[in-house]
C-alpha cells in the first residue's frame, strides 16, 4: 500500500471518527443543553428591558445584567456554570456542523459550513466569558455598551478602520434582516421535529418562533444601524451595545411601549430557544 492510499484510508476513517461524534448521544445533550442555556440568557434580558420600559432604569439590560442578576439568586453560582457549560457544549456542536455539515440536506454546503462557523466563534465568546464571571472573574460582566465602544475604538485606529466598523454594522442590519424575514417565514420549522409536536405546541412555538425573531431581529438591525453611524461620523460613542441599544427603542416617537414590545419578544424567543432545546433536530 503507497502512502497515497494510506493517507486517503486515515482521512476517512478520522472523517466518520467524526461523524460519529457529532452524531453521539453526548453531542445532543450539548447542543440541548446550550439552547436551553441561550433561551435563559434571553429570558433574563428581555425581563430587565421590560423592567427599564416601565420606569425601573437599575440594572444592565444585556448578558452581564443578566449574570449579576442570576448570580444574586439562590443557587446562582451553579445556575451560572451551568449556562457557561451549555455554551460551551453549544461552541462544540458548531464547530462539529463546521468540520461534518449540519443537519437537513443542504448542512454539508459551503455556505452553511461557514454560518456553523461563525456560530461556533459567537459562542465560544460567550462561554469563556459566562465561565469567566463563574470564576469569579467580574471584569467579564462590564457593561455591553463600554465594550462596544471601546472595541469601536480600537478598530477605528486601524487603517481603514472606520471602513471595517461600518462593514460590520451593515452585516449586523442584514443578519437583523435575515433573522426577521426567516423567523416570518416560519424557516425554523425546518430544524424542528414536527411529527413529536402536539398541533397545540406548534401553534405555541409559532407564536414565540415569530414574534420572538422578529423582535430578535430588530435588535440586531438597530445595533448595527449605530455601528453604521459611527462609522460615519468617525465617533466610537456612538456605537451601542445591547443594553444602550435596548434602551434607544424608548426614546422613539413611540416611547417606552416600542421597548416594552422588544424586550416582551426577548423573553418570546428565550421561551423558543428552551423550546428547540426539546424539539429540535441535532
Amino acid at each position: 500500500m503507497n502512502a497515497s492510499s494510506t493517507a486517503r484510508r486515515g482521512r476517512r476513517t478520522a472523517h466518520r471518527s467524526a461523524r460519529q461524534a457529532a452524531n453521539s448521544p453526548a453531542m445532543e445533550g450539548a447542543a440541548r443543553w446550550g439552547l436551553a442555556a441561550r433561551g435563559v440568557i434571553y429570558l433574563f434580558v428581555g425581563v430587565l428591558a421590560l423592567q427599564i420600559a416601565f420606569g425601573d432604569a437599575g440594572e444592565q439590560a444585556d448578558r452581564g445584567g443578566a449574570l449579576h442578576t442570576l448570580a444574586e439568586r439562590p443557587f446562582g453560582s451553579v445556575l451560572i456554570w451551568a449556562i457557561g457549560i451549555g455554551m460551551a457544549g453549544m461552541a462544540v456542536w458548531r464547530l462539529s456542523e463546521v468540520v461534518v455539515g449540519a443537519s437537513g440536506r443542504d448542512g454539508r454546503k459551503a455556505s452553511k459550513r461557514l454560518q456553523s462557523a461563525a456560530r461556533f466563534v459567537i459562542y465560544a465568546v460567550i462561554a469563556t466569558s459566562v465561565l469567566t464571571y463563574a470564576a469569579g472573574d467580574r471584569g467579564g460582566s462590564e457593561s455591553s455598551d463600554q465594550k462596544s465602544k471601546d472595541a469601536t475604538a480600537r478598530v477605528m485606529e486601524l487603517p481603514a478602520g472606520p471602513w471595517l466598523v461600518g462593514l460590520v454594522g451593515a452585516g449586523l442590519v442584514v443578519a437583523g434582516l435575515w433573522i426577521a424575514v426567516r423567523a416570518v417565514q416560519r424557516k425554523y420549522r425546518e430544524h424542528l421535529k414536527v411529527s413529536a409536536m402536539s398541533r397545540r405546541s406548534r401553534k405555541a412555538v409559532d407564536v414565540l418562533g415569530v414574534g420572538g425573531g422578529v423582535c430578535r431581529g430588530a435588535l440586531f438591525a438597530a445595533a448595527g444601524g449605530f455601528a453604521v453611524k459611527s462609522a460615519l461620523s468617525f465617533d466610537p460613542d456612538k456605537t451601542k451595545g445591547v443594553d444602550d441599544t435596548l434602551r434607544s427603542f424608548a426614546e422613539t416617537p413611540a416611547g417606552p411601549w416600542l421597548l416594552a414590545a422588544v424586550a416582551a419578544g426577548l423573553v418570546l424567543f428565550g421561551l423558543f430557544s428552551l423550546a428547540m432545546a426539546r424539539w429540535r433536530k441535532v
